[in-house]
């Protein structure tokens, strides 16, 4: 996402980072900060500060650790707080919405201008299930319009070196939906939330399952096509 703002701007980019020796790029200004530490966080002369969602072993500790940042945006004086949310935070059941919502609760009750960049399902978290000779998923035939990771990264980009974003929500979807019956044709298999617990999924993998198998992540919206001004790339599988 960086090397897409610098593409775009002639402005001082600055990132802040918990490790600044692992981040070595030509024309940015790398501070130390950590969420959980928030007397590391600087940042002092930022005019436009995206607030990159940290993960955290529980919902609680990465609200507070958003709220740690939040509070430093305030307190540095920052003139507009964008955030990586997540479609439909303020009313979505899925788990992760949880820490979203508040989080988003947190940035409106400053009063400073924000943009909420609601990020849909990744193309990233889906293709390594279709490597296998069966496809065994408990999604039926739910739909995802999910997108690449760097189109969302791309469209963080535009949106922190353009104007007239201020105190919008964006619900950035892939602009095609797909099924996993759709993409793996006779390798599908119908299973059970249960299975798919049983095989160890990762990040909780079986509470989308049921997010997608109820149509939550299925919507087809135009948000992220606006700002990256053509259609997302389709997911290859």
């Amino acid at each position: 996402m960086v090397r897409h703002v610098l593409d775009r701007t002639n402005e001082q980019v600055i990132v802040s980072v918990r490790d600044p020796k692992r981040f070595d790029l030509d024309g940015v200004e790398v501070r130390r900060g950590d969420f959980a530490r928030p007397e590391t966080l600087d940042f002092r002369g930022v005019d436009k500060l995206l607030i990159v969602s940290a993960l955290a072993p529980d919902s609680g500790t990465r609200i507070q650790m958003h709220k740690n940042a939040v509070a430093a945006a305030v307190q540095h004086g920052v003139g507009h707080i964008f955030y990586t949310s997540v479609t439909d935070a303020d009313t979505s059941p899925i788990y992760v919405a949880e820490v979203h919502r508040a989080t988003e609760e947190a940035v409106r009750a400053t009063g400073v201008p924000f943009t909420f960049l609601r990020n849909g399902l990744y193309h990233e978290n889906f293709v390594g299930l279709f490597s296998g000779e069966i496809v065994a998923v408990s999604t039926k035939d739910g739909r995802v319009a999910s997108a690449p990771r760097d189109d969302l990264a791309l469209a963080a980009a535009v949106a922190l070196t353009t104007e007239g974003h201020e105190n919008r929500v964006y619900e950035l979807t892939g602009s095609t939906s797909w099924s996993f019956p759709e993409l793996a044709g006779d390798r599908f298999r119908d299973v059970g939330d249960e299975d798919v617990d049983a095989a160890g999924s990762p990040f909780r993998l079986v509470d989308y399952f049921v997010a997608i198998r109820n149509g939550l992540f299925s919507e087809v919206r135009g948000d992220l096509e606006e700002l990256i001004g053509r259609p997302s790339r389709p997911i290859a599988v």
